[in-house]
């Protein structure tokens, strides 16, 4: 029998250096958008895509993130070497938000609900409203190029030594 608060997606994730890689055996049936203010300071970006994973379902498989106390309720994790951002955690409860950007492969996980739409950007409102310059790789293909030889980003999946 399935559990109606648990999706049937197990995956791993990590930072963008490779310093701090996770695994989740199982996520939570809420992954979401959020759009309120807080998120946008603590990532720099105009929402936060996110999704639970329990306590018992979430192992750190190398390094950890550095903890900052975005309130006296709540802490965001990061990688104290590149910065990216991992986690949310109310103090006291069972899981983690989890970042979903931060997941190996982020396109598996499907997006349900959207909070803190107080703080929405206007344009977020109707994206197919904005117009799609279509992809890095076709506007620039030689930009697109240098910068993946050149990349120090950690590859979408797990490695035994990065770098």
């Amino acid at each position: 029998m399935s559990d109606p608060d648990r999706l049937d997606i197990e995956m791993s994730g990590g930072c963008q250096c490779g310093a701090v890689r996770f695994h989740a055996s199982a996520l939570m049936a809420n992954p979401h958008i959020c759009h309120c203010r807080m998120c946008q300071k603590a990532t720099g970006q105009l929402m936060v895509a996110a999704v639970g994973v329990r306590e018992e379902h979430l192992v750190w498989t190398r390094g950890a993130p550095t903890i900052f106390m975005s309130s006296d309720y709540a802490e965001r994790g990061f990688c104290p070497h590149c910065g990216t951002t991992l986690s949310f955690h109310f103090k006291g409860a069972r899981h983690w938000a989890m970042a979903m950007g931060a997941f190996d492969e982020p396109w598996r996980i499907p997006i349900h609900f959207q909070i803190g739409t107080e703080g929405r950007h206007p344009a977020l409102a109707d994206l197919n409203g904005i117009r799609d310059a279509g992809t890095t790789e076709a506007a620039d293909p030689a930009g697109a190029e240098r910068i993946r030889l050149s990349s120090h980003q950690h590859p979408d999946h797990d490695t035994e030594f990065w770098p």
